[in-house]
Formats: C-alpha cells, structure tokens, sequence
C-alpha cells in the first residue's frame, strides 16, 4: 500500500470575523511546532486579519473601559470633620525617683 499524501488541510476560519472555514493548501498553513503535525490551524491568508480584528476588539475593550471610570463619578472618602482632630498628648514626664541611698 502506497501512502497518500495530504496536499490540503482545513482553515479553520473564525465565525467571529466572518472568515469561513475552507479547505487550504499545507503550504499557506504556517508552522506550529506546538502542534502535533508541525502546521497552524489557520492559513496565512486568514491569519493576519484575525490576529487584526483581537487586537481591535482589546483596543476597544480598553477604550470603553477606560470612557467608563472616567464617567463613573469617585467615591469621596470619608467626610473631612468640621475640625481636626487634636493630637494625643504624650504623657508628662514624671521625676526620676531616686533611691535612699543616692539622696544626700
């Protein structure tokens, strides 16, 4: 038995990004040494929109959150009181007690 050999393999495609899934030859698959057969999942052709279109969507993602704490109003700490507080006194210093004998 003679062994066929793959000459296309399936883009996956992105459902997200409107890129249908279809059959692509092994040579638009880039390599992928993470993967068991060494080859993307996504041709050459599709992958540089995807990769396009995340970084968009993080991009937005970043701005709206960022428009979002700049709309929402700060919490105020706690009410600044009317007057401060008055510092703690430090206790006053008390004679050094001597001992009969050092008393002359």
């Amino acid at each position: 038995m003679a062994e066929a050999t793959t000459t296309t393999r399936r883009c996956i495609g992105s459902a997200r990004f409107g890129i249908e899934a279809h059959e692509a030859p092994i040579e638009d698959l880039p390599r992928q040494p993470s993967q068991k057969d060494g080859l993307g999942r996504m041709c050459k052709t599709h992958w540089n929109p995807y990769t396009s279109g995340l970084a968009r969507d993080a991009k937005a993602r970043k701005t709206a959150e960022a428009s979002d704490a700049a709309t929402t109003p700060a919490e105020d700490p706690a009410p600044s009181p009317a007057e401060p507080e008055p510092k703690p006194r430090r206790p006053a210093s008390s004679p050094v007690a001597t001992t009969e004998g050092e008393a002359e």
